[in-house]
């Protein structure tokens, strides 16, 4: 087989979270157009199915899944109807999350702070366990977490909250990695830089141009590559490993 051939997704079974925009809607259309039929989950189910259509439209399977990750329970259900639509589940993206209005520490309540983590970190960690167990009796599995380079640096800006809930994604991904790769389970992570997506708070982005050796912040199309070669069997090898594309924004 060839190496493009090898980065194919032909009928793999993908579940895509925070598919209904931005990263999400991209990562998700990334993996039908290299062969995936997709199940594409949001908290906003018209945004959700609105991808699921255009999925639809390059001839793969869809199915709108409407979810709050931050709620266990709404989890398990979204695994279950993958598998009873897909029969089963090869590739997990977790892709959804938010982040709290950039403020001191001082100035963030407890309610703000709660829903930071509720997303962001337990979220991430009820997809990547429900999604996991369901692949355990396949002896495979590809999951791939959505971190951020604002889990690595302080950003000038102080969103405290935000950076510590991507740095234990990214720790939780080497963590979990190491668990389940007995059974067949690869988990990576992807951390972007700054890039254009809804509800992108404009101010980071002049902080971001003026160290980023690249002359732009990014777009979604920048990472679907790196989603594509962490879901195929070309990074079989790739275990509980991050892929920071930033722009160069982290370089020394």
């Amino acid at each position: 087989m060839n190496i493009i051939d090898r980065f194919r997704l032909d009928g793999r079974k993908a579940l895509v979270t925070g598919a209904g925009q931005g990263l999400g809607k991209a990562f998700a259309l990334a993996l039908a157009e290299a062969g995936a039929d997709v199940a594409a989950a949001d908290i906003v189910e018209e945004k959700a199915a609105a991808t699921a259509a255009a999925i639809a439209s390059l001839g793969r399977q869809a199915i709108t899944i409407k979810v709050d990750i931050a709620d266990r329970q709404a989890v398990q259900a979204m695994v279950a109807e993958c598998l009873r639509h897909f029969g089963r589940l090869d590739i997990g993206v977790n892709n959804a999350g938010i982040a709290i209005p950039i403020a001191p520490a001082g100035r963030v309540d407890a309610e703000a702070w709660r829903r930071q983590m509720a997303v962001n970190l337990d979220g991430t960690f009820w997809c990547i366990r429900e999604q996991a167990e369901a692949m355990k009796p396949n002896g495979y599995g590809k999951i791939v977490n959505i971190g951020s380079i604002c889990g690595h640096i302080v950003w000038p800006d102080p969103q405290a909250a935000y950076s510590i809930s991507k740095a234990g994604v990214i720790h939780m991904t080497r963590c979990l990695a190491a668990e389940y790769i007995r059974h067949g389970i690869r988990i990576n992570c992807i951390s972007p830089g700054v890039t254009r997506v809804e509800g992108l708070y404009e101010e980071v982005v002049a902080v971001y141009l003026k160290k980023a050796p690249i002359d732009r912040i990014g777009c979604v199309a920048d990472h679907q590559g790196a989603l594509v070669y962490l879901a195929s069997e070309v990074s079989y090898f790739m275990v509980g490993q991050e892929l920071i594309v930033d722009g160069g924004y982290m370089l020394p």
